[in-house]
């Protein structure tokens, strides 16, 4: 029986940060007793939250890094200064995305610019941070690393144009960087977010649909990082116990 993974993340990432899923993501990682990088567009947000965990964790758990996703020069900068303030990244979650949401716009109606957006943040932009990440993971000294992606019900079934050519793509890009990263100790790991993620800020919720808790899903990342490697998860699909499959 091989033994258990030594593996324990120490620097997260969390590219696409928002009060919902990356918020929780962000949280559960400085709990974990990582130091953490936000990334994200909104600079204010960003430097409320970080102010927030370093509150509850301590000084320089959580680093703000207002980023734009779809910018490659950006993407570069901002991983210097992670690996200059934090240390190299072991723990990389790509959960940023655009391009109007599920519904989105239909075919005659969208803007061409909305659909590349779209791609240039969910594709492009986790391609450039994963590959940032992946440099620091494959160092010689390091024990390995793990690099997730966000996906939706529309990565596997189409819905807005947009959003779904994007987190189709995303999928793709997560599988083939499985095949090239996994012998080389790194997990990869698509997670699909078949449901509405609850937001604090939105609320309460009206009851109409089942709603997924930002917080256990950002427990079911934690626990995709800790895997042992003999039986990593390459793709999960997470939905809320009362969806009514399929409708």
């Amino acid at each position: 029986m091989n033994s258990p993974s030594k593996f324990v993340p120490r620097v997260a990432v969390v590219a696409g940060v928002g009060s919902g899923l990356g918020a929780s993501l962000a949280r559960r990682f400085a709990q974990e007793g990582c130091r953490v990088a936000l990334l994200a567009r909104s600079a204010d947000y960003l430097d409320r939250l970080a102010a927030e965990i370093n509150t509850a964790r301590g000084p320089g758990t959580a680093l703000a890094l207002p980023c734009d996703l779809a910018s490659p020069e950006q993407i570069f900068a901002t991983f210097g200064r992670i690996r200059a303030e934090l240390g190299p990244t072991d723990l990389l979650v790509n959960n940023a995305s655009g391009g109007g949401g599920p519904k989105g716009g239909g075919l005659l109606g969208l803007e061409p610019s909305d659909f590349e957006r779209a791609w240039r943040i969910g594709v492009y932009g986790a391609l450039l941070c994963s590959r940032e990440a992946a440099r620091d993971m494959l160092e010689a000294d390091r024990s390995g690393g793990a690099i997730f992606f966000t996906g939706a019900t529309s990565s596997v079934r189409g819905a807005g144009i947009a959003f779904s050519s994007a987190k189709f793509a995303s999928r793709g890009l997560a599988q083939a960087l499985a095949r090239e990263l996994w012998p080389r100790g790194v997990h990869v790991a698509h997670v699909i977010v078949d449901g509405m993620i609850a937001d604090p800020t939105d609320g309460p919720a009206d009851g109409a649909e089942p709603l997924m808790d930002p917080e256990s899903i950002a427990s079911t990342y934690w626990q995709l990082a800790l895997q042992e490697r003999s039986a990593w998860t390459l793709e999960l699909d997470l939905r809320p116990n009362r969806e009514k499959f399929f409708e």
